[in-house]
């Protein structure tokens, strides 16, 4: 009786076994796609691989479970019904599709002539909303990546490339161009571009080696005085006290320069960082001009300079971010009250302004001084660029503060003019273009 017990036990496991090995033929296929799918995605970069073993895990956990515990596989049976078939594949690829335009970086496909089969969400950026069917030339306008493009059609190496996009604002990306080996689609010779954005990875690079370089060659001077004027209180002058006054009154003007300088060099790598994010806020410019205005009265009255603002009634918004513009002003009447105090007068206008059909406003800073020559103009947003290096050093300058205007002009996607003659003084105007109504 025992035996025959055994015997019953053994069978009915045997049925259950069978069931369920049934039951695990629909899910199977669903787990080895999502196996396939998170190996490619870990292999192109778009997830990392412990973030795909997890996810994977986590899938093929639940439906497994589903299986053995609820024995519903309906979603993921091939019925042998065509039309049952038909609609899980069709289900399968509306979920390939869903995941692949939710991917954080662009991903494109071209066919074998050269033009777009497929763009997702991210790539819209790059290649526009109705790319599909266009040539890739003519959405990318990138060299290298084209040639890279082709070479894979011809030959199917997979490569992985690096290039840069220099307008609007400089945008560096890695590419990486696959053959797509589907023998359903082997004739069509498709290709896969995955791009990834390192502008960020490699504005931090360049910082690094610009800030190493531009700020040895800018410390080196005071560094140079601070450590003389040491040794020589250290010595001699120790009791001397009419010497020792002068030579820390010096001391902390060199000081003062030093701090400056590293106050606008770690400024500028700021901005240089965020340079290619668009701002999201709106700001009033007249209230940014009229608060450094008011903030820079009593510098303009211990020089004897008077600073009138300008701006008619109702003028609109900008977009911007209000810190970074409000830089740009003092900057710009700094410069002013620096360069063009001679003239003792300073004049901030606010206008609406028009520039290829597009409107504008335009702040103007401008000063009554000695003016520029022509020939300085064009390098004057350079870093550590000076007319008259000795007589900037000796107002507090650095020699950033119109490099960083020109870097946070980039940054609102406007235009900085310098206009001067010699004897007239000098006028810096910014166009920024309106917000969006």
């Amino acid at each position: 009786m025992a035996v025959a017990d055994g015997d019953g036990r053994l069978a009915r496991g045997r049925i259950w076994l069978r069931e369920l090995a049934s039951r695990w033929t629909g899910t199977r296929t669903f787990v080895v796609s999502a196996a396939l799918l998170f190996l490619l995605l870990a292999w192109l970069g778009a997830l990392h691989p412990f973030v795909a073993l997890v996810s994977f895990a986590v899938l093929a956990g639940i439906a497994a479970l589903r299986v053995v515990v609820t024995g519903e596989t309906a979603p993921l049976r091939i019925s042998a019904r065509g039309e049952d078939a038909g609609a899980s594949i069709l289900g399968a690829g509306r979920t390939m599709m869903a995941l692949l335009q939710r991917l954080p970086d662009p991903l494109i496909v071209v066919d074998g002539t050269g033009r777009l089969a497929f763009a997702n969400e991210a790539a819209e950026g790059l290649v526009g909303k109705v790319a599909a069917g266009r040539h890739v030339a003519t959405v990318l306008r990138s060299a290298p990546l084209i040639a890279a493009i082709e070479s894979v059609t011809r030959d199917g190496t997979p490569r992985s490339i690096e290039y840069a996009v220099p307008v609007p604002v400089q945008h560096n990306y890695s590419a990486y161009v696959a053959p797509i080996s589907s023998e359903a689609e082997a004739a069509r010779k498709l290709v896969l571009v995955l791009l990834r954005d390192v502008t960020e990875a490699r504005r931090v690079e360049s910082m690094r080696a610009d800030f190493v370089a531009f700020a040895s060659h800018e410390l080196k001077t005071p560094l140079a005085s601070l450590s003389g004027f040491i040794d020589t209180l250290r010595g001699h002058a120790k009791d001397d006290p009419e010497a020792r006054n002068k030579f820390l009154s010096i001391m902390a003007d060199q000081a003062l320069r030093m701090r400056r300088l590293i106050e606008d060099l770690l400024s500028l790598s700021r901005i240089e960082l965020r340079e290619h994010v668009r701002p999201s806020d709106t700001v009033d410019l007249l209230g940014v001009v009229n608060d450094v205005t008011d903030g820079l009265s009593p510098v303009a009255e211990q020089c004897g300079v008077e600073i009138g603002v300008t701006a008619p009634a109702g003028l609109p918004k900008v977009p911007g971010d209000r810190e970074e513009l409000a830089q740009v002003v003092q900057n710009l009447a700094d410069n002013a009250l620096r360069y063009g105090r001679s003239g003792k007068r300073i004049d901030i206008s606010l206008e609406r302004a028009e520039k290829g059909g597009r409107p504008y406003i335009r702040l103007a800073v401008r000063d009554y001084g000695p003016g520029i020559a022509k020939e300085h103009l064009p390098r004057l947003t350079e870093r550590f660029y000076r007319v008259d290096a000795a007589a900037s050093r000796a107002r507090g300058g650095t020699g950033l503060g119109l490099a960083i205007v020109k870097h946070i002009v980039n940054r609102h996607q406007g235009t900085l003019q310098i206009e001067s003659e010699i004897g007239e003084g000098s006028t810096f105007a910014v166009l920024l273009p309106l917000a969006s109504q």
